[in-house]
């Protein structure tokens, strides 16, 4: 270390993905990282209690995956993942899908691809990663707030023992503390009181539960049924996605009203009563290796942060600790690794004592949850039971466009790329105002939408045995 330099030190509030994302991100400006989590980490992928989707259904879209190539050292964390058993889906012809506006066809190009795995295997590859190759710590300690003033954040308050507080002091913070951050009211305590607050609720509970993938269907594609929120009943959905060590992950989904249950004859019942009974003949056949673990943390729920009028030095908040999205939608990942690495190139144009930087980085984090928050509350307010939130005269617009999109895309490959890119996180919502999706969203599919799942030979038949034997779809 040079004469006269003194150590700078970054503390990072939450062990989770966006948490462990940001710490290797701030690992190449300063000299010490300090990660806090209240919770035991596991010594491999396995669930932990801080993480309440962590047993359900997890796909890492391609505009995350990017983003976390971008930000974890050591190499590749897709081959990582692979290695490890993770699949890789290709949009184009890996998924079958059902809509609210049809089948999708499966196409001859790959499109973007995503990774399916368990939540505790991306989490602990990622995080196993980052701390072979950084000198990042990782303390079990509970933050309950900030050390300075609404100028500059100076480190964090930890609980220790008998009630008492003690200061970690830090040049940087990030709060990447998850759903039940408290980032508002360590705000409130530095004198910053105007952060709006804004929470949409369908109430969708999910229940999933992880089965043996059945000899000779390893290659089965990742199915889908799709809830209709346009139809004025509770939506109900269900997806049956590949899995490390040749498993299957089924999670079921509904919105208030529509909830699936816990026990395992009435799960097969709610599979195999969907628009599509698909993912229910599946796993009607398939050995159940779980029990039924329902979860109810689902609500969109979004700090905005970025709109205050005043912001301090030194501390930005990340992931789901500004924005948490119903998970149907698949983006919380994504917008967390956007996120790390939107903070590590700002800190790379400026270094960490440029003035403004947290600012900067809390502005532009907001516009990939702008992004996923409109995708995600521009489906969830159409259905019955949706708490804070109805459908306006924006979101008839826009749900009448997207819906002839989806329409147009069940025929039309190039509205289906367009929509894929969207989704993937690849690209921004503007990419569906091009010309040529509005020249495609006009002139409607130019192929009819498959009549039914469009399975090949093989699978039609593995659906058929699978349907016929039903065993194992009730016990575990």
């Amino acid at each position: 270390m040079p004469p006269g330099h003194s150590r700078r030190r970054a503390v990072v509030v939450g062990a989770g993905l966006a948490g462990v994302l940001a710490a290797a991100v701030l690992s190449r400006s300063v000299d010490d990282v300090v990660v806090l989590d209240r919770d035991d980490l596991p010594d491999g992928p396995e669930h932990r209690k801080g993480l309440p989707q962590g047993r359900h259904a997890h796909l890492l879209m391609a505009g995350g995956l990017a983003a976390m190539e971008d930000v974890v050292p050591g190499g590749s964390i897709r081959r990582r993942l692979l290695a490890a058993g993770a699949h890789e889906i290709p949009l184009g012809h890996g998924i079958v899908a059902l809509t609210p506006e049809g089948w999708f066809p499966r196409w001859r190009h790959d499109g973007p691809r995503m990774l399916s795995c368990t939540r505790a295997l991306l989490d602990w590859t990622v995080r196993q990663a980052v701390l072979a190759h950084t000198g990042v710590e990782v303390r079990k300690a509970q933050a309950v707030g900030l050390a300075g003033d609404a100028g500059r954040v100076r480190g964090v308050r930890i609980a220790v023992p008998g009630g008492q507080e003690t200061e970690l002091a830090a040049d940087f913070v990030v709060d990447a503390s998850g759903r039940g951050s408290r980032v508002v009211t360590w705000l409130r305590e530095l004198g910053i009181t105007d952060v709006p607050e804004k929470s949409v609720d369908s109430g969708l509970v999910n229940a999933t539960r992880v089965y043996r993938t059945p000899a000779g269907a390893e290659q089965f594609p990742l199915t889908i049924v799709q809830a209709d929120p346009y139809g004025g009943e509770p939506g109900r959905s269900g997806m049956m996605l590949p899995v490390e060590g040749d498993r299957w992950m089924v999670s079921l989904a509904g919105t208030r009203g529509g909830e699936p249950p816990a026990d395992p004859e009435g799960f097969l019942r709610y599979a195999l009563g969907l628009p599509s009974p698909l993912v229910g003949r599946l796993v009607s056949g398939a050995e159940p290796l779980t029990d039924v673990h329902v979860s109810r943390s689902t609500s969109n729920s979004r700090r905005y942060l970025e709109k205050t009028a005043r912001w301090p030095e030194g501390f930005v908040a990340l992931g789901d600790a500004v924005a948490t999205f119903n998970p149907a939608y698949g983006q919380g990942m994504s917008v967390a690794a956007l996120g790390a690495r939107l903070l590590g190139e700002e800190l790379r144009r400026g270094g960490l004592a440029a003035p403004g930087l947290a600012r900067r980085v809390q502005r532009g984090a907001a516009r990939s949850v702008d992004s996923a928050w409109a995708a995600a509350v521009g489906q969830d307010v159409w259905y019955p039971g949706t708490r804070g939130a109805r459908p306006g005269l924006a979101d008839r617009l826009v749900t009448a466009y997207s819906r002839r999109l989806t329409k147009t895309a069940t025929g039309s490959y190039r509205a289906a790329a367009a929509l894929w890119d969207v989704t993937s996180m690849r690209t921004g919502p503007e990419r569906l105002f091009r010309p040529g999706t509005l020249l495609d969203v006009l002139t409607g599919p130019l192929l009819p939408a498959p009549s039914g799942p469009p399975l090949t030979p093989a699978e039609h038949k593995i659906v058929t045995t699978l349907g016929r034997t039903g065993a194992g779809g009730t016990g575990a």
